[in-house]
């Protein structure tokens, strides 16, 4: 099978969530499913808030539903969504 790229936008639950610590708790979660070279980056929001942008690689033939939903029990998350998600190709 083949492997879809997914950009996933978090936003912490408040403007004083350590974002660090957010990146810490997803980064255990995507390497505990064979997820592939993720990248992470930081937008600003306003009044101080901040999401952070993932992006990564994910098996096809792996549910991701249900790890869209262990996103957003990372501690200090206010939401998760999925923002693209599209097959590799290559």
């Amino acid at each position: 099978m083949g492997t879809m790229l997914v950009t996933i936008k978090m936003m912490p639950s408040s403007p004083e969530a350590d974002i660090e610590k957010i990146k810490e708790g997803v980064t255990k979660l995507l390497e505990s499913n064979e997820a592939q070279n993720p990248k992470f980056e930081t937008q600003d929001v306003a009044f101080g808030l901040k999401a952070l942008v993932i992006s990564f690689g994910w098996p096809e033939e792996k549910e991701f539903e249900e790890f869209e939903n262990k996103l957003r029990e990372v501690e200090n998350v206010g939401s998760s969504e999925t923002i693209d998600l599209r097959r590799a190709v290559g």
